[in-house]
């Protein structure tokens, strides 16, 4: 078998089990387009055999614990960008279906990127001008009404 063929077969083995686990866990194909997949495979292939994936536990505990502070600190600096970009507040609203709850969201948009603020749970209320003009005065009030624009 020639070099060319030995890493089309590896290539195929590893696509093969790839998407086994894709398709195990019901992960929808273009997680494969996210960012994060190359480096991910990346890293795999230079750490080499021998080397254990991380478990359940340290993913849902340090290792997650890690990323929620490498993403406070991106929600930090991209705050201090707001008092020369200023910010865009969106919203966008949704309905839980098995609960019956629903809620409205709030983003900060920015040249730096889109951040998520808060989530409100507005069920039952009275969701009129008044009601929505009151969320926005909130909010408005949380990021500095001097940022929005």
């Amino acid at each position: 078998m020639t070099l060319k063929g030995m890493v089309k077969g590896i290539r195929n083995m590893l696509g093969r089990y790839v998407g086994k686990w894709f398709y195990d866990k019901g992960i929808p194909f273009d997680a494969a387009n996210s960012p994060y997949f190359l480096p991910m495979v990346s890293v795999i292939q230079r750490v080499g055999p021998g080397v254990k994936p991380p478990t359940a536990y340290e993913l849902s505990g340090p290792i997650l614990d890690e990323e929620v502070e490498e993403v406070k600190k991106w929600i930090e600096e991209y705050k201090q960008s707001w008092p020369r970009t200023g910010i865009t507040l969106m919203s966008d609203g949704w309905l839980n279906k098995v609960s019956k709850k629903e809620f409205l969201n709030f983003l900060a948009y920015s040249l730096k990127g889109t951040a998520f603020l808060s989530s409100k749970d507005v069920s039952g209320t009275k969701n009129d001008a008044n009601f929505y003009g009151r969320l926005y005065d909130q909010i408005v009030e949380e990021v500095g009404h001097k940022h929005v624009v």
